[in-house]
């Protein structure tokens, strides 16, 4: 009788232990569906990419917006590919072309400067005047929101830097001495630049505003912003 009682001690004491065995067994889709769970939401967070609310060109060559648009991101080596060596220095390295060289400088044609990284539109003939400086100089932006501004206080000076608000990159600098009405010298590169004539503007057409049109009318057919005063820290010429 001993022995039968010791093998009941026994599985008295690993009964519990093979039971939590079973339930672990048994329950293998739940973990699946929190792992499945997990995944979809790293799947939706990766594709979720940050947005900007810009002005764009539309099919027929009117500037429209604003419209949300994603932001345009590529690897180095995926930037060098797209770009020549000196739009790269300029637009991804935050280079300056040497002034009085930069081809859009005298240029006077009615029409528009694109960012060359991207194509967002940037500014436009009605805001280019001649500043003497060296470097093409507008004294607005063609909308407000397509051009970001940021402190630079590199080469020890305090100056206010512009970039591109799609793509991040490199245009120039913003000073506070140029013409009215905004008192602005918005001064760029010409290789951080596009120029497409205004009887081509309809080339320019952004794949965006198709997708707004099944949105909201009023991204499509609201006009441009008129571009407010910016306030740089502190300004220096360059």
């Amino acid at each position: 009788m001993k022995p039968l009682a010791g093998s009941c001690l026994l599985l008295m004491l690993i009964l519990p232990t093979l039971i939590g065995l079973g339930s672990l067994l048994a329950d293998p889709p739940d973990r699946d569906q929190g792992r499945s769970a997990k995944a979809s939401a790293s799947k939706a967070t990766k594709a979720a990419k940050p947005g900007v609310r810009v002005y764009v060109f539309d099919k027929e060559g009117k500037l429209v917006g604003p419209v949300e648009s994603p932001k345009f991101v590529l690897s180095v080596t995926e930037w060098k590919r797209r770009l020549t060596p000196d739009q790269y220095k300029i637009l991804r390295s935050k280079g300056t072309e040497q002034p009085f060289c930069g081809t859009l400088l005298d240029n006077k044609k009615e029409g528009v400067y694109t960012c060359a990284g991207c194509g967002l539109p940037l500014f436009s003939s009605d805001s280019k005047f001649h500043s003497g400086t060296g470097w093409p100089s507008f004294f607005q932006p063609i909308a407000e929101g397509n051009v970001t501004h940021r402190t630079d206080r590199s080469h020890g000076m305090v100056r206010t830097e512009i970039n591109c608000a799609r793509c991040g990159g490199h245009l120039g600098h913003v000073f506070e001495d140029g013409p009215k009405p905004t008192g602005l010298r918005f001064c760029l590169n010409s290789e951080s630049l596009t120029f497409t004539p205004s009887e081509n503007l309809a080339t320019l057409a952004d794949p965006i505003v198709e997708k707004s049109e099944h949105g909201s009318a009023t991204e499509k057919d609201a006009p441009a912003d008129k571009p407010e005063k910016a306030q740089p820290e502190k300004l220096e010429k360059r």
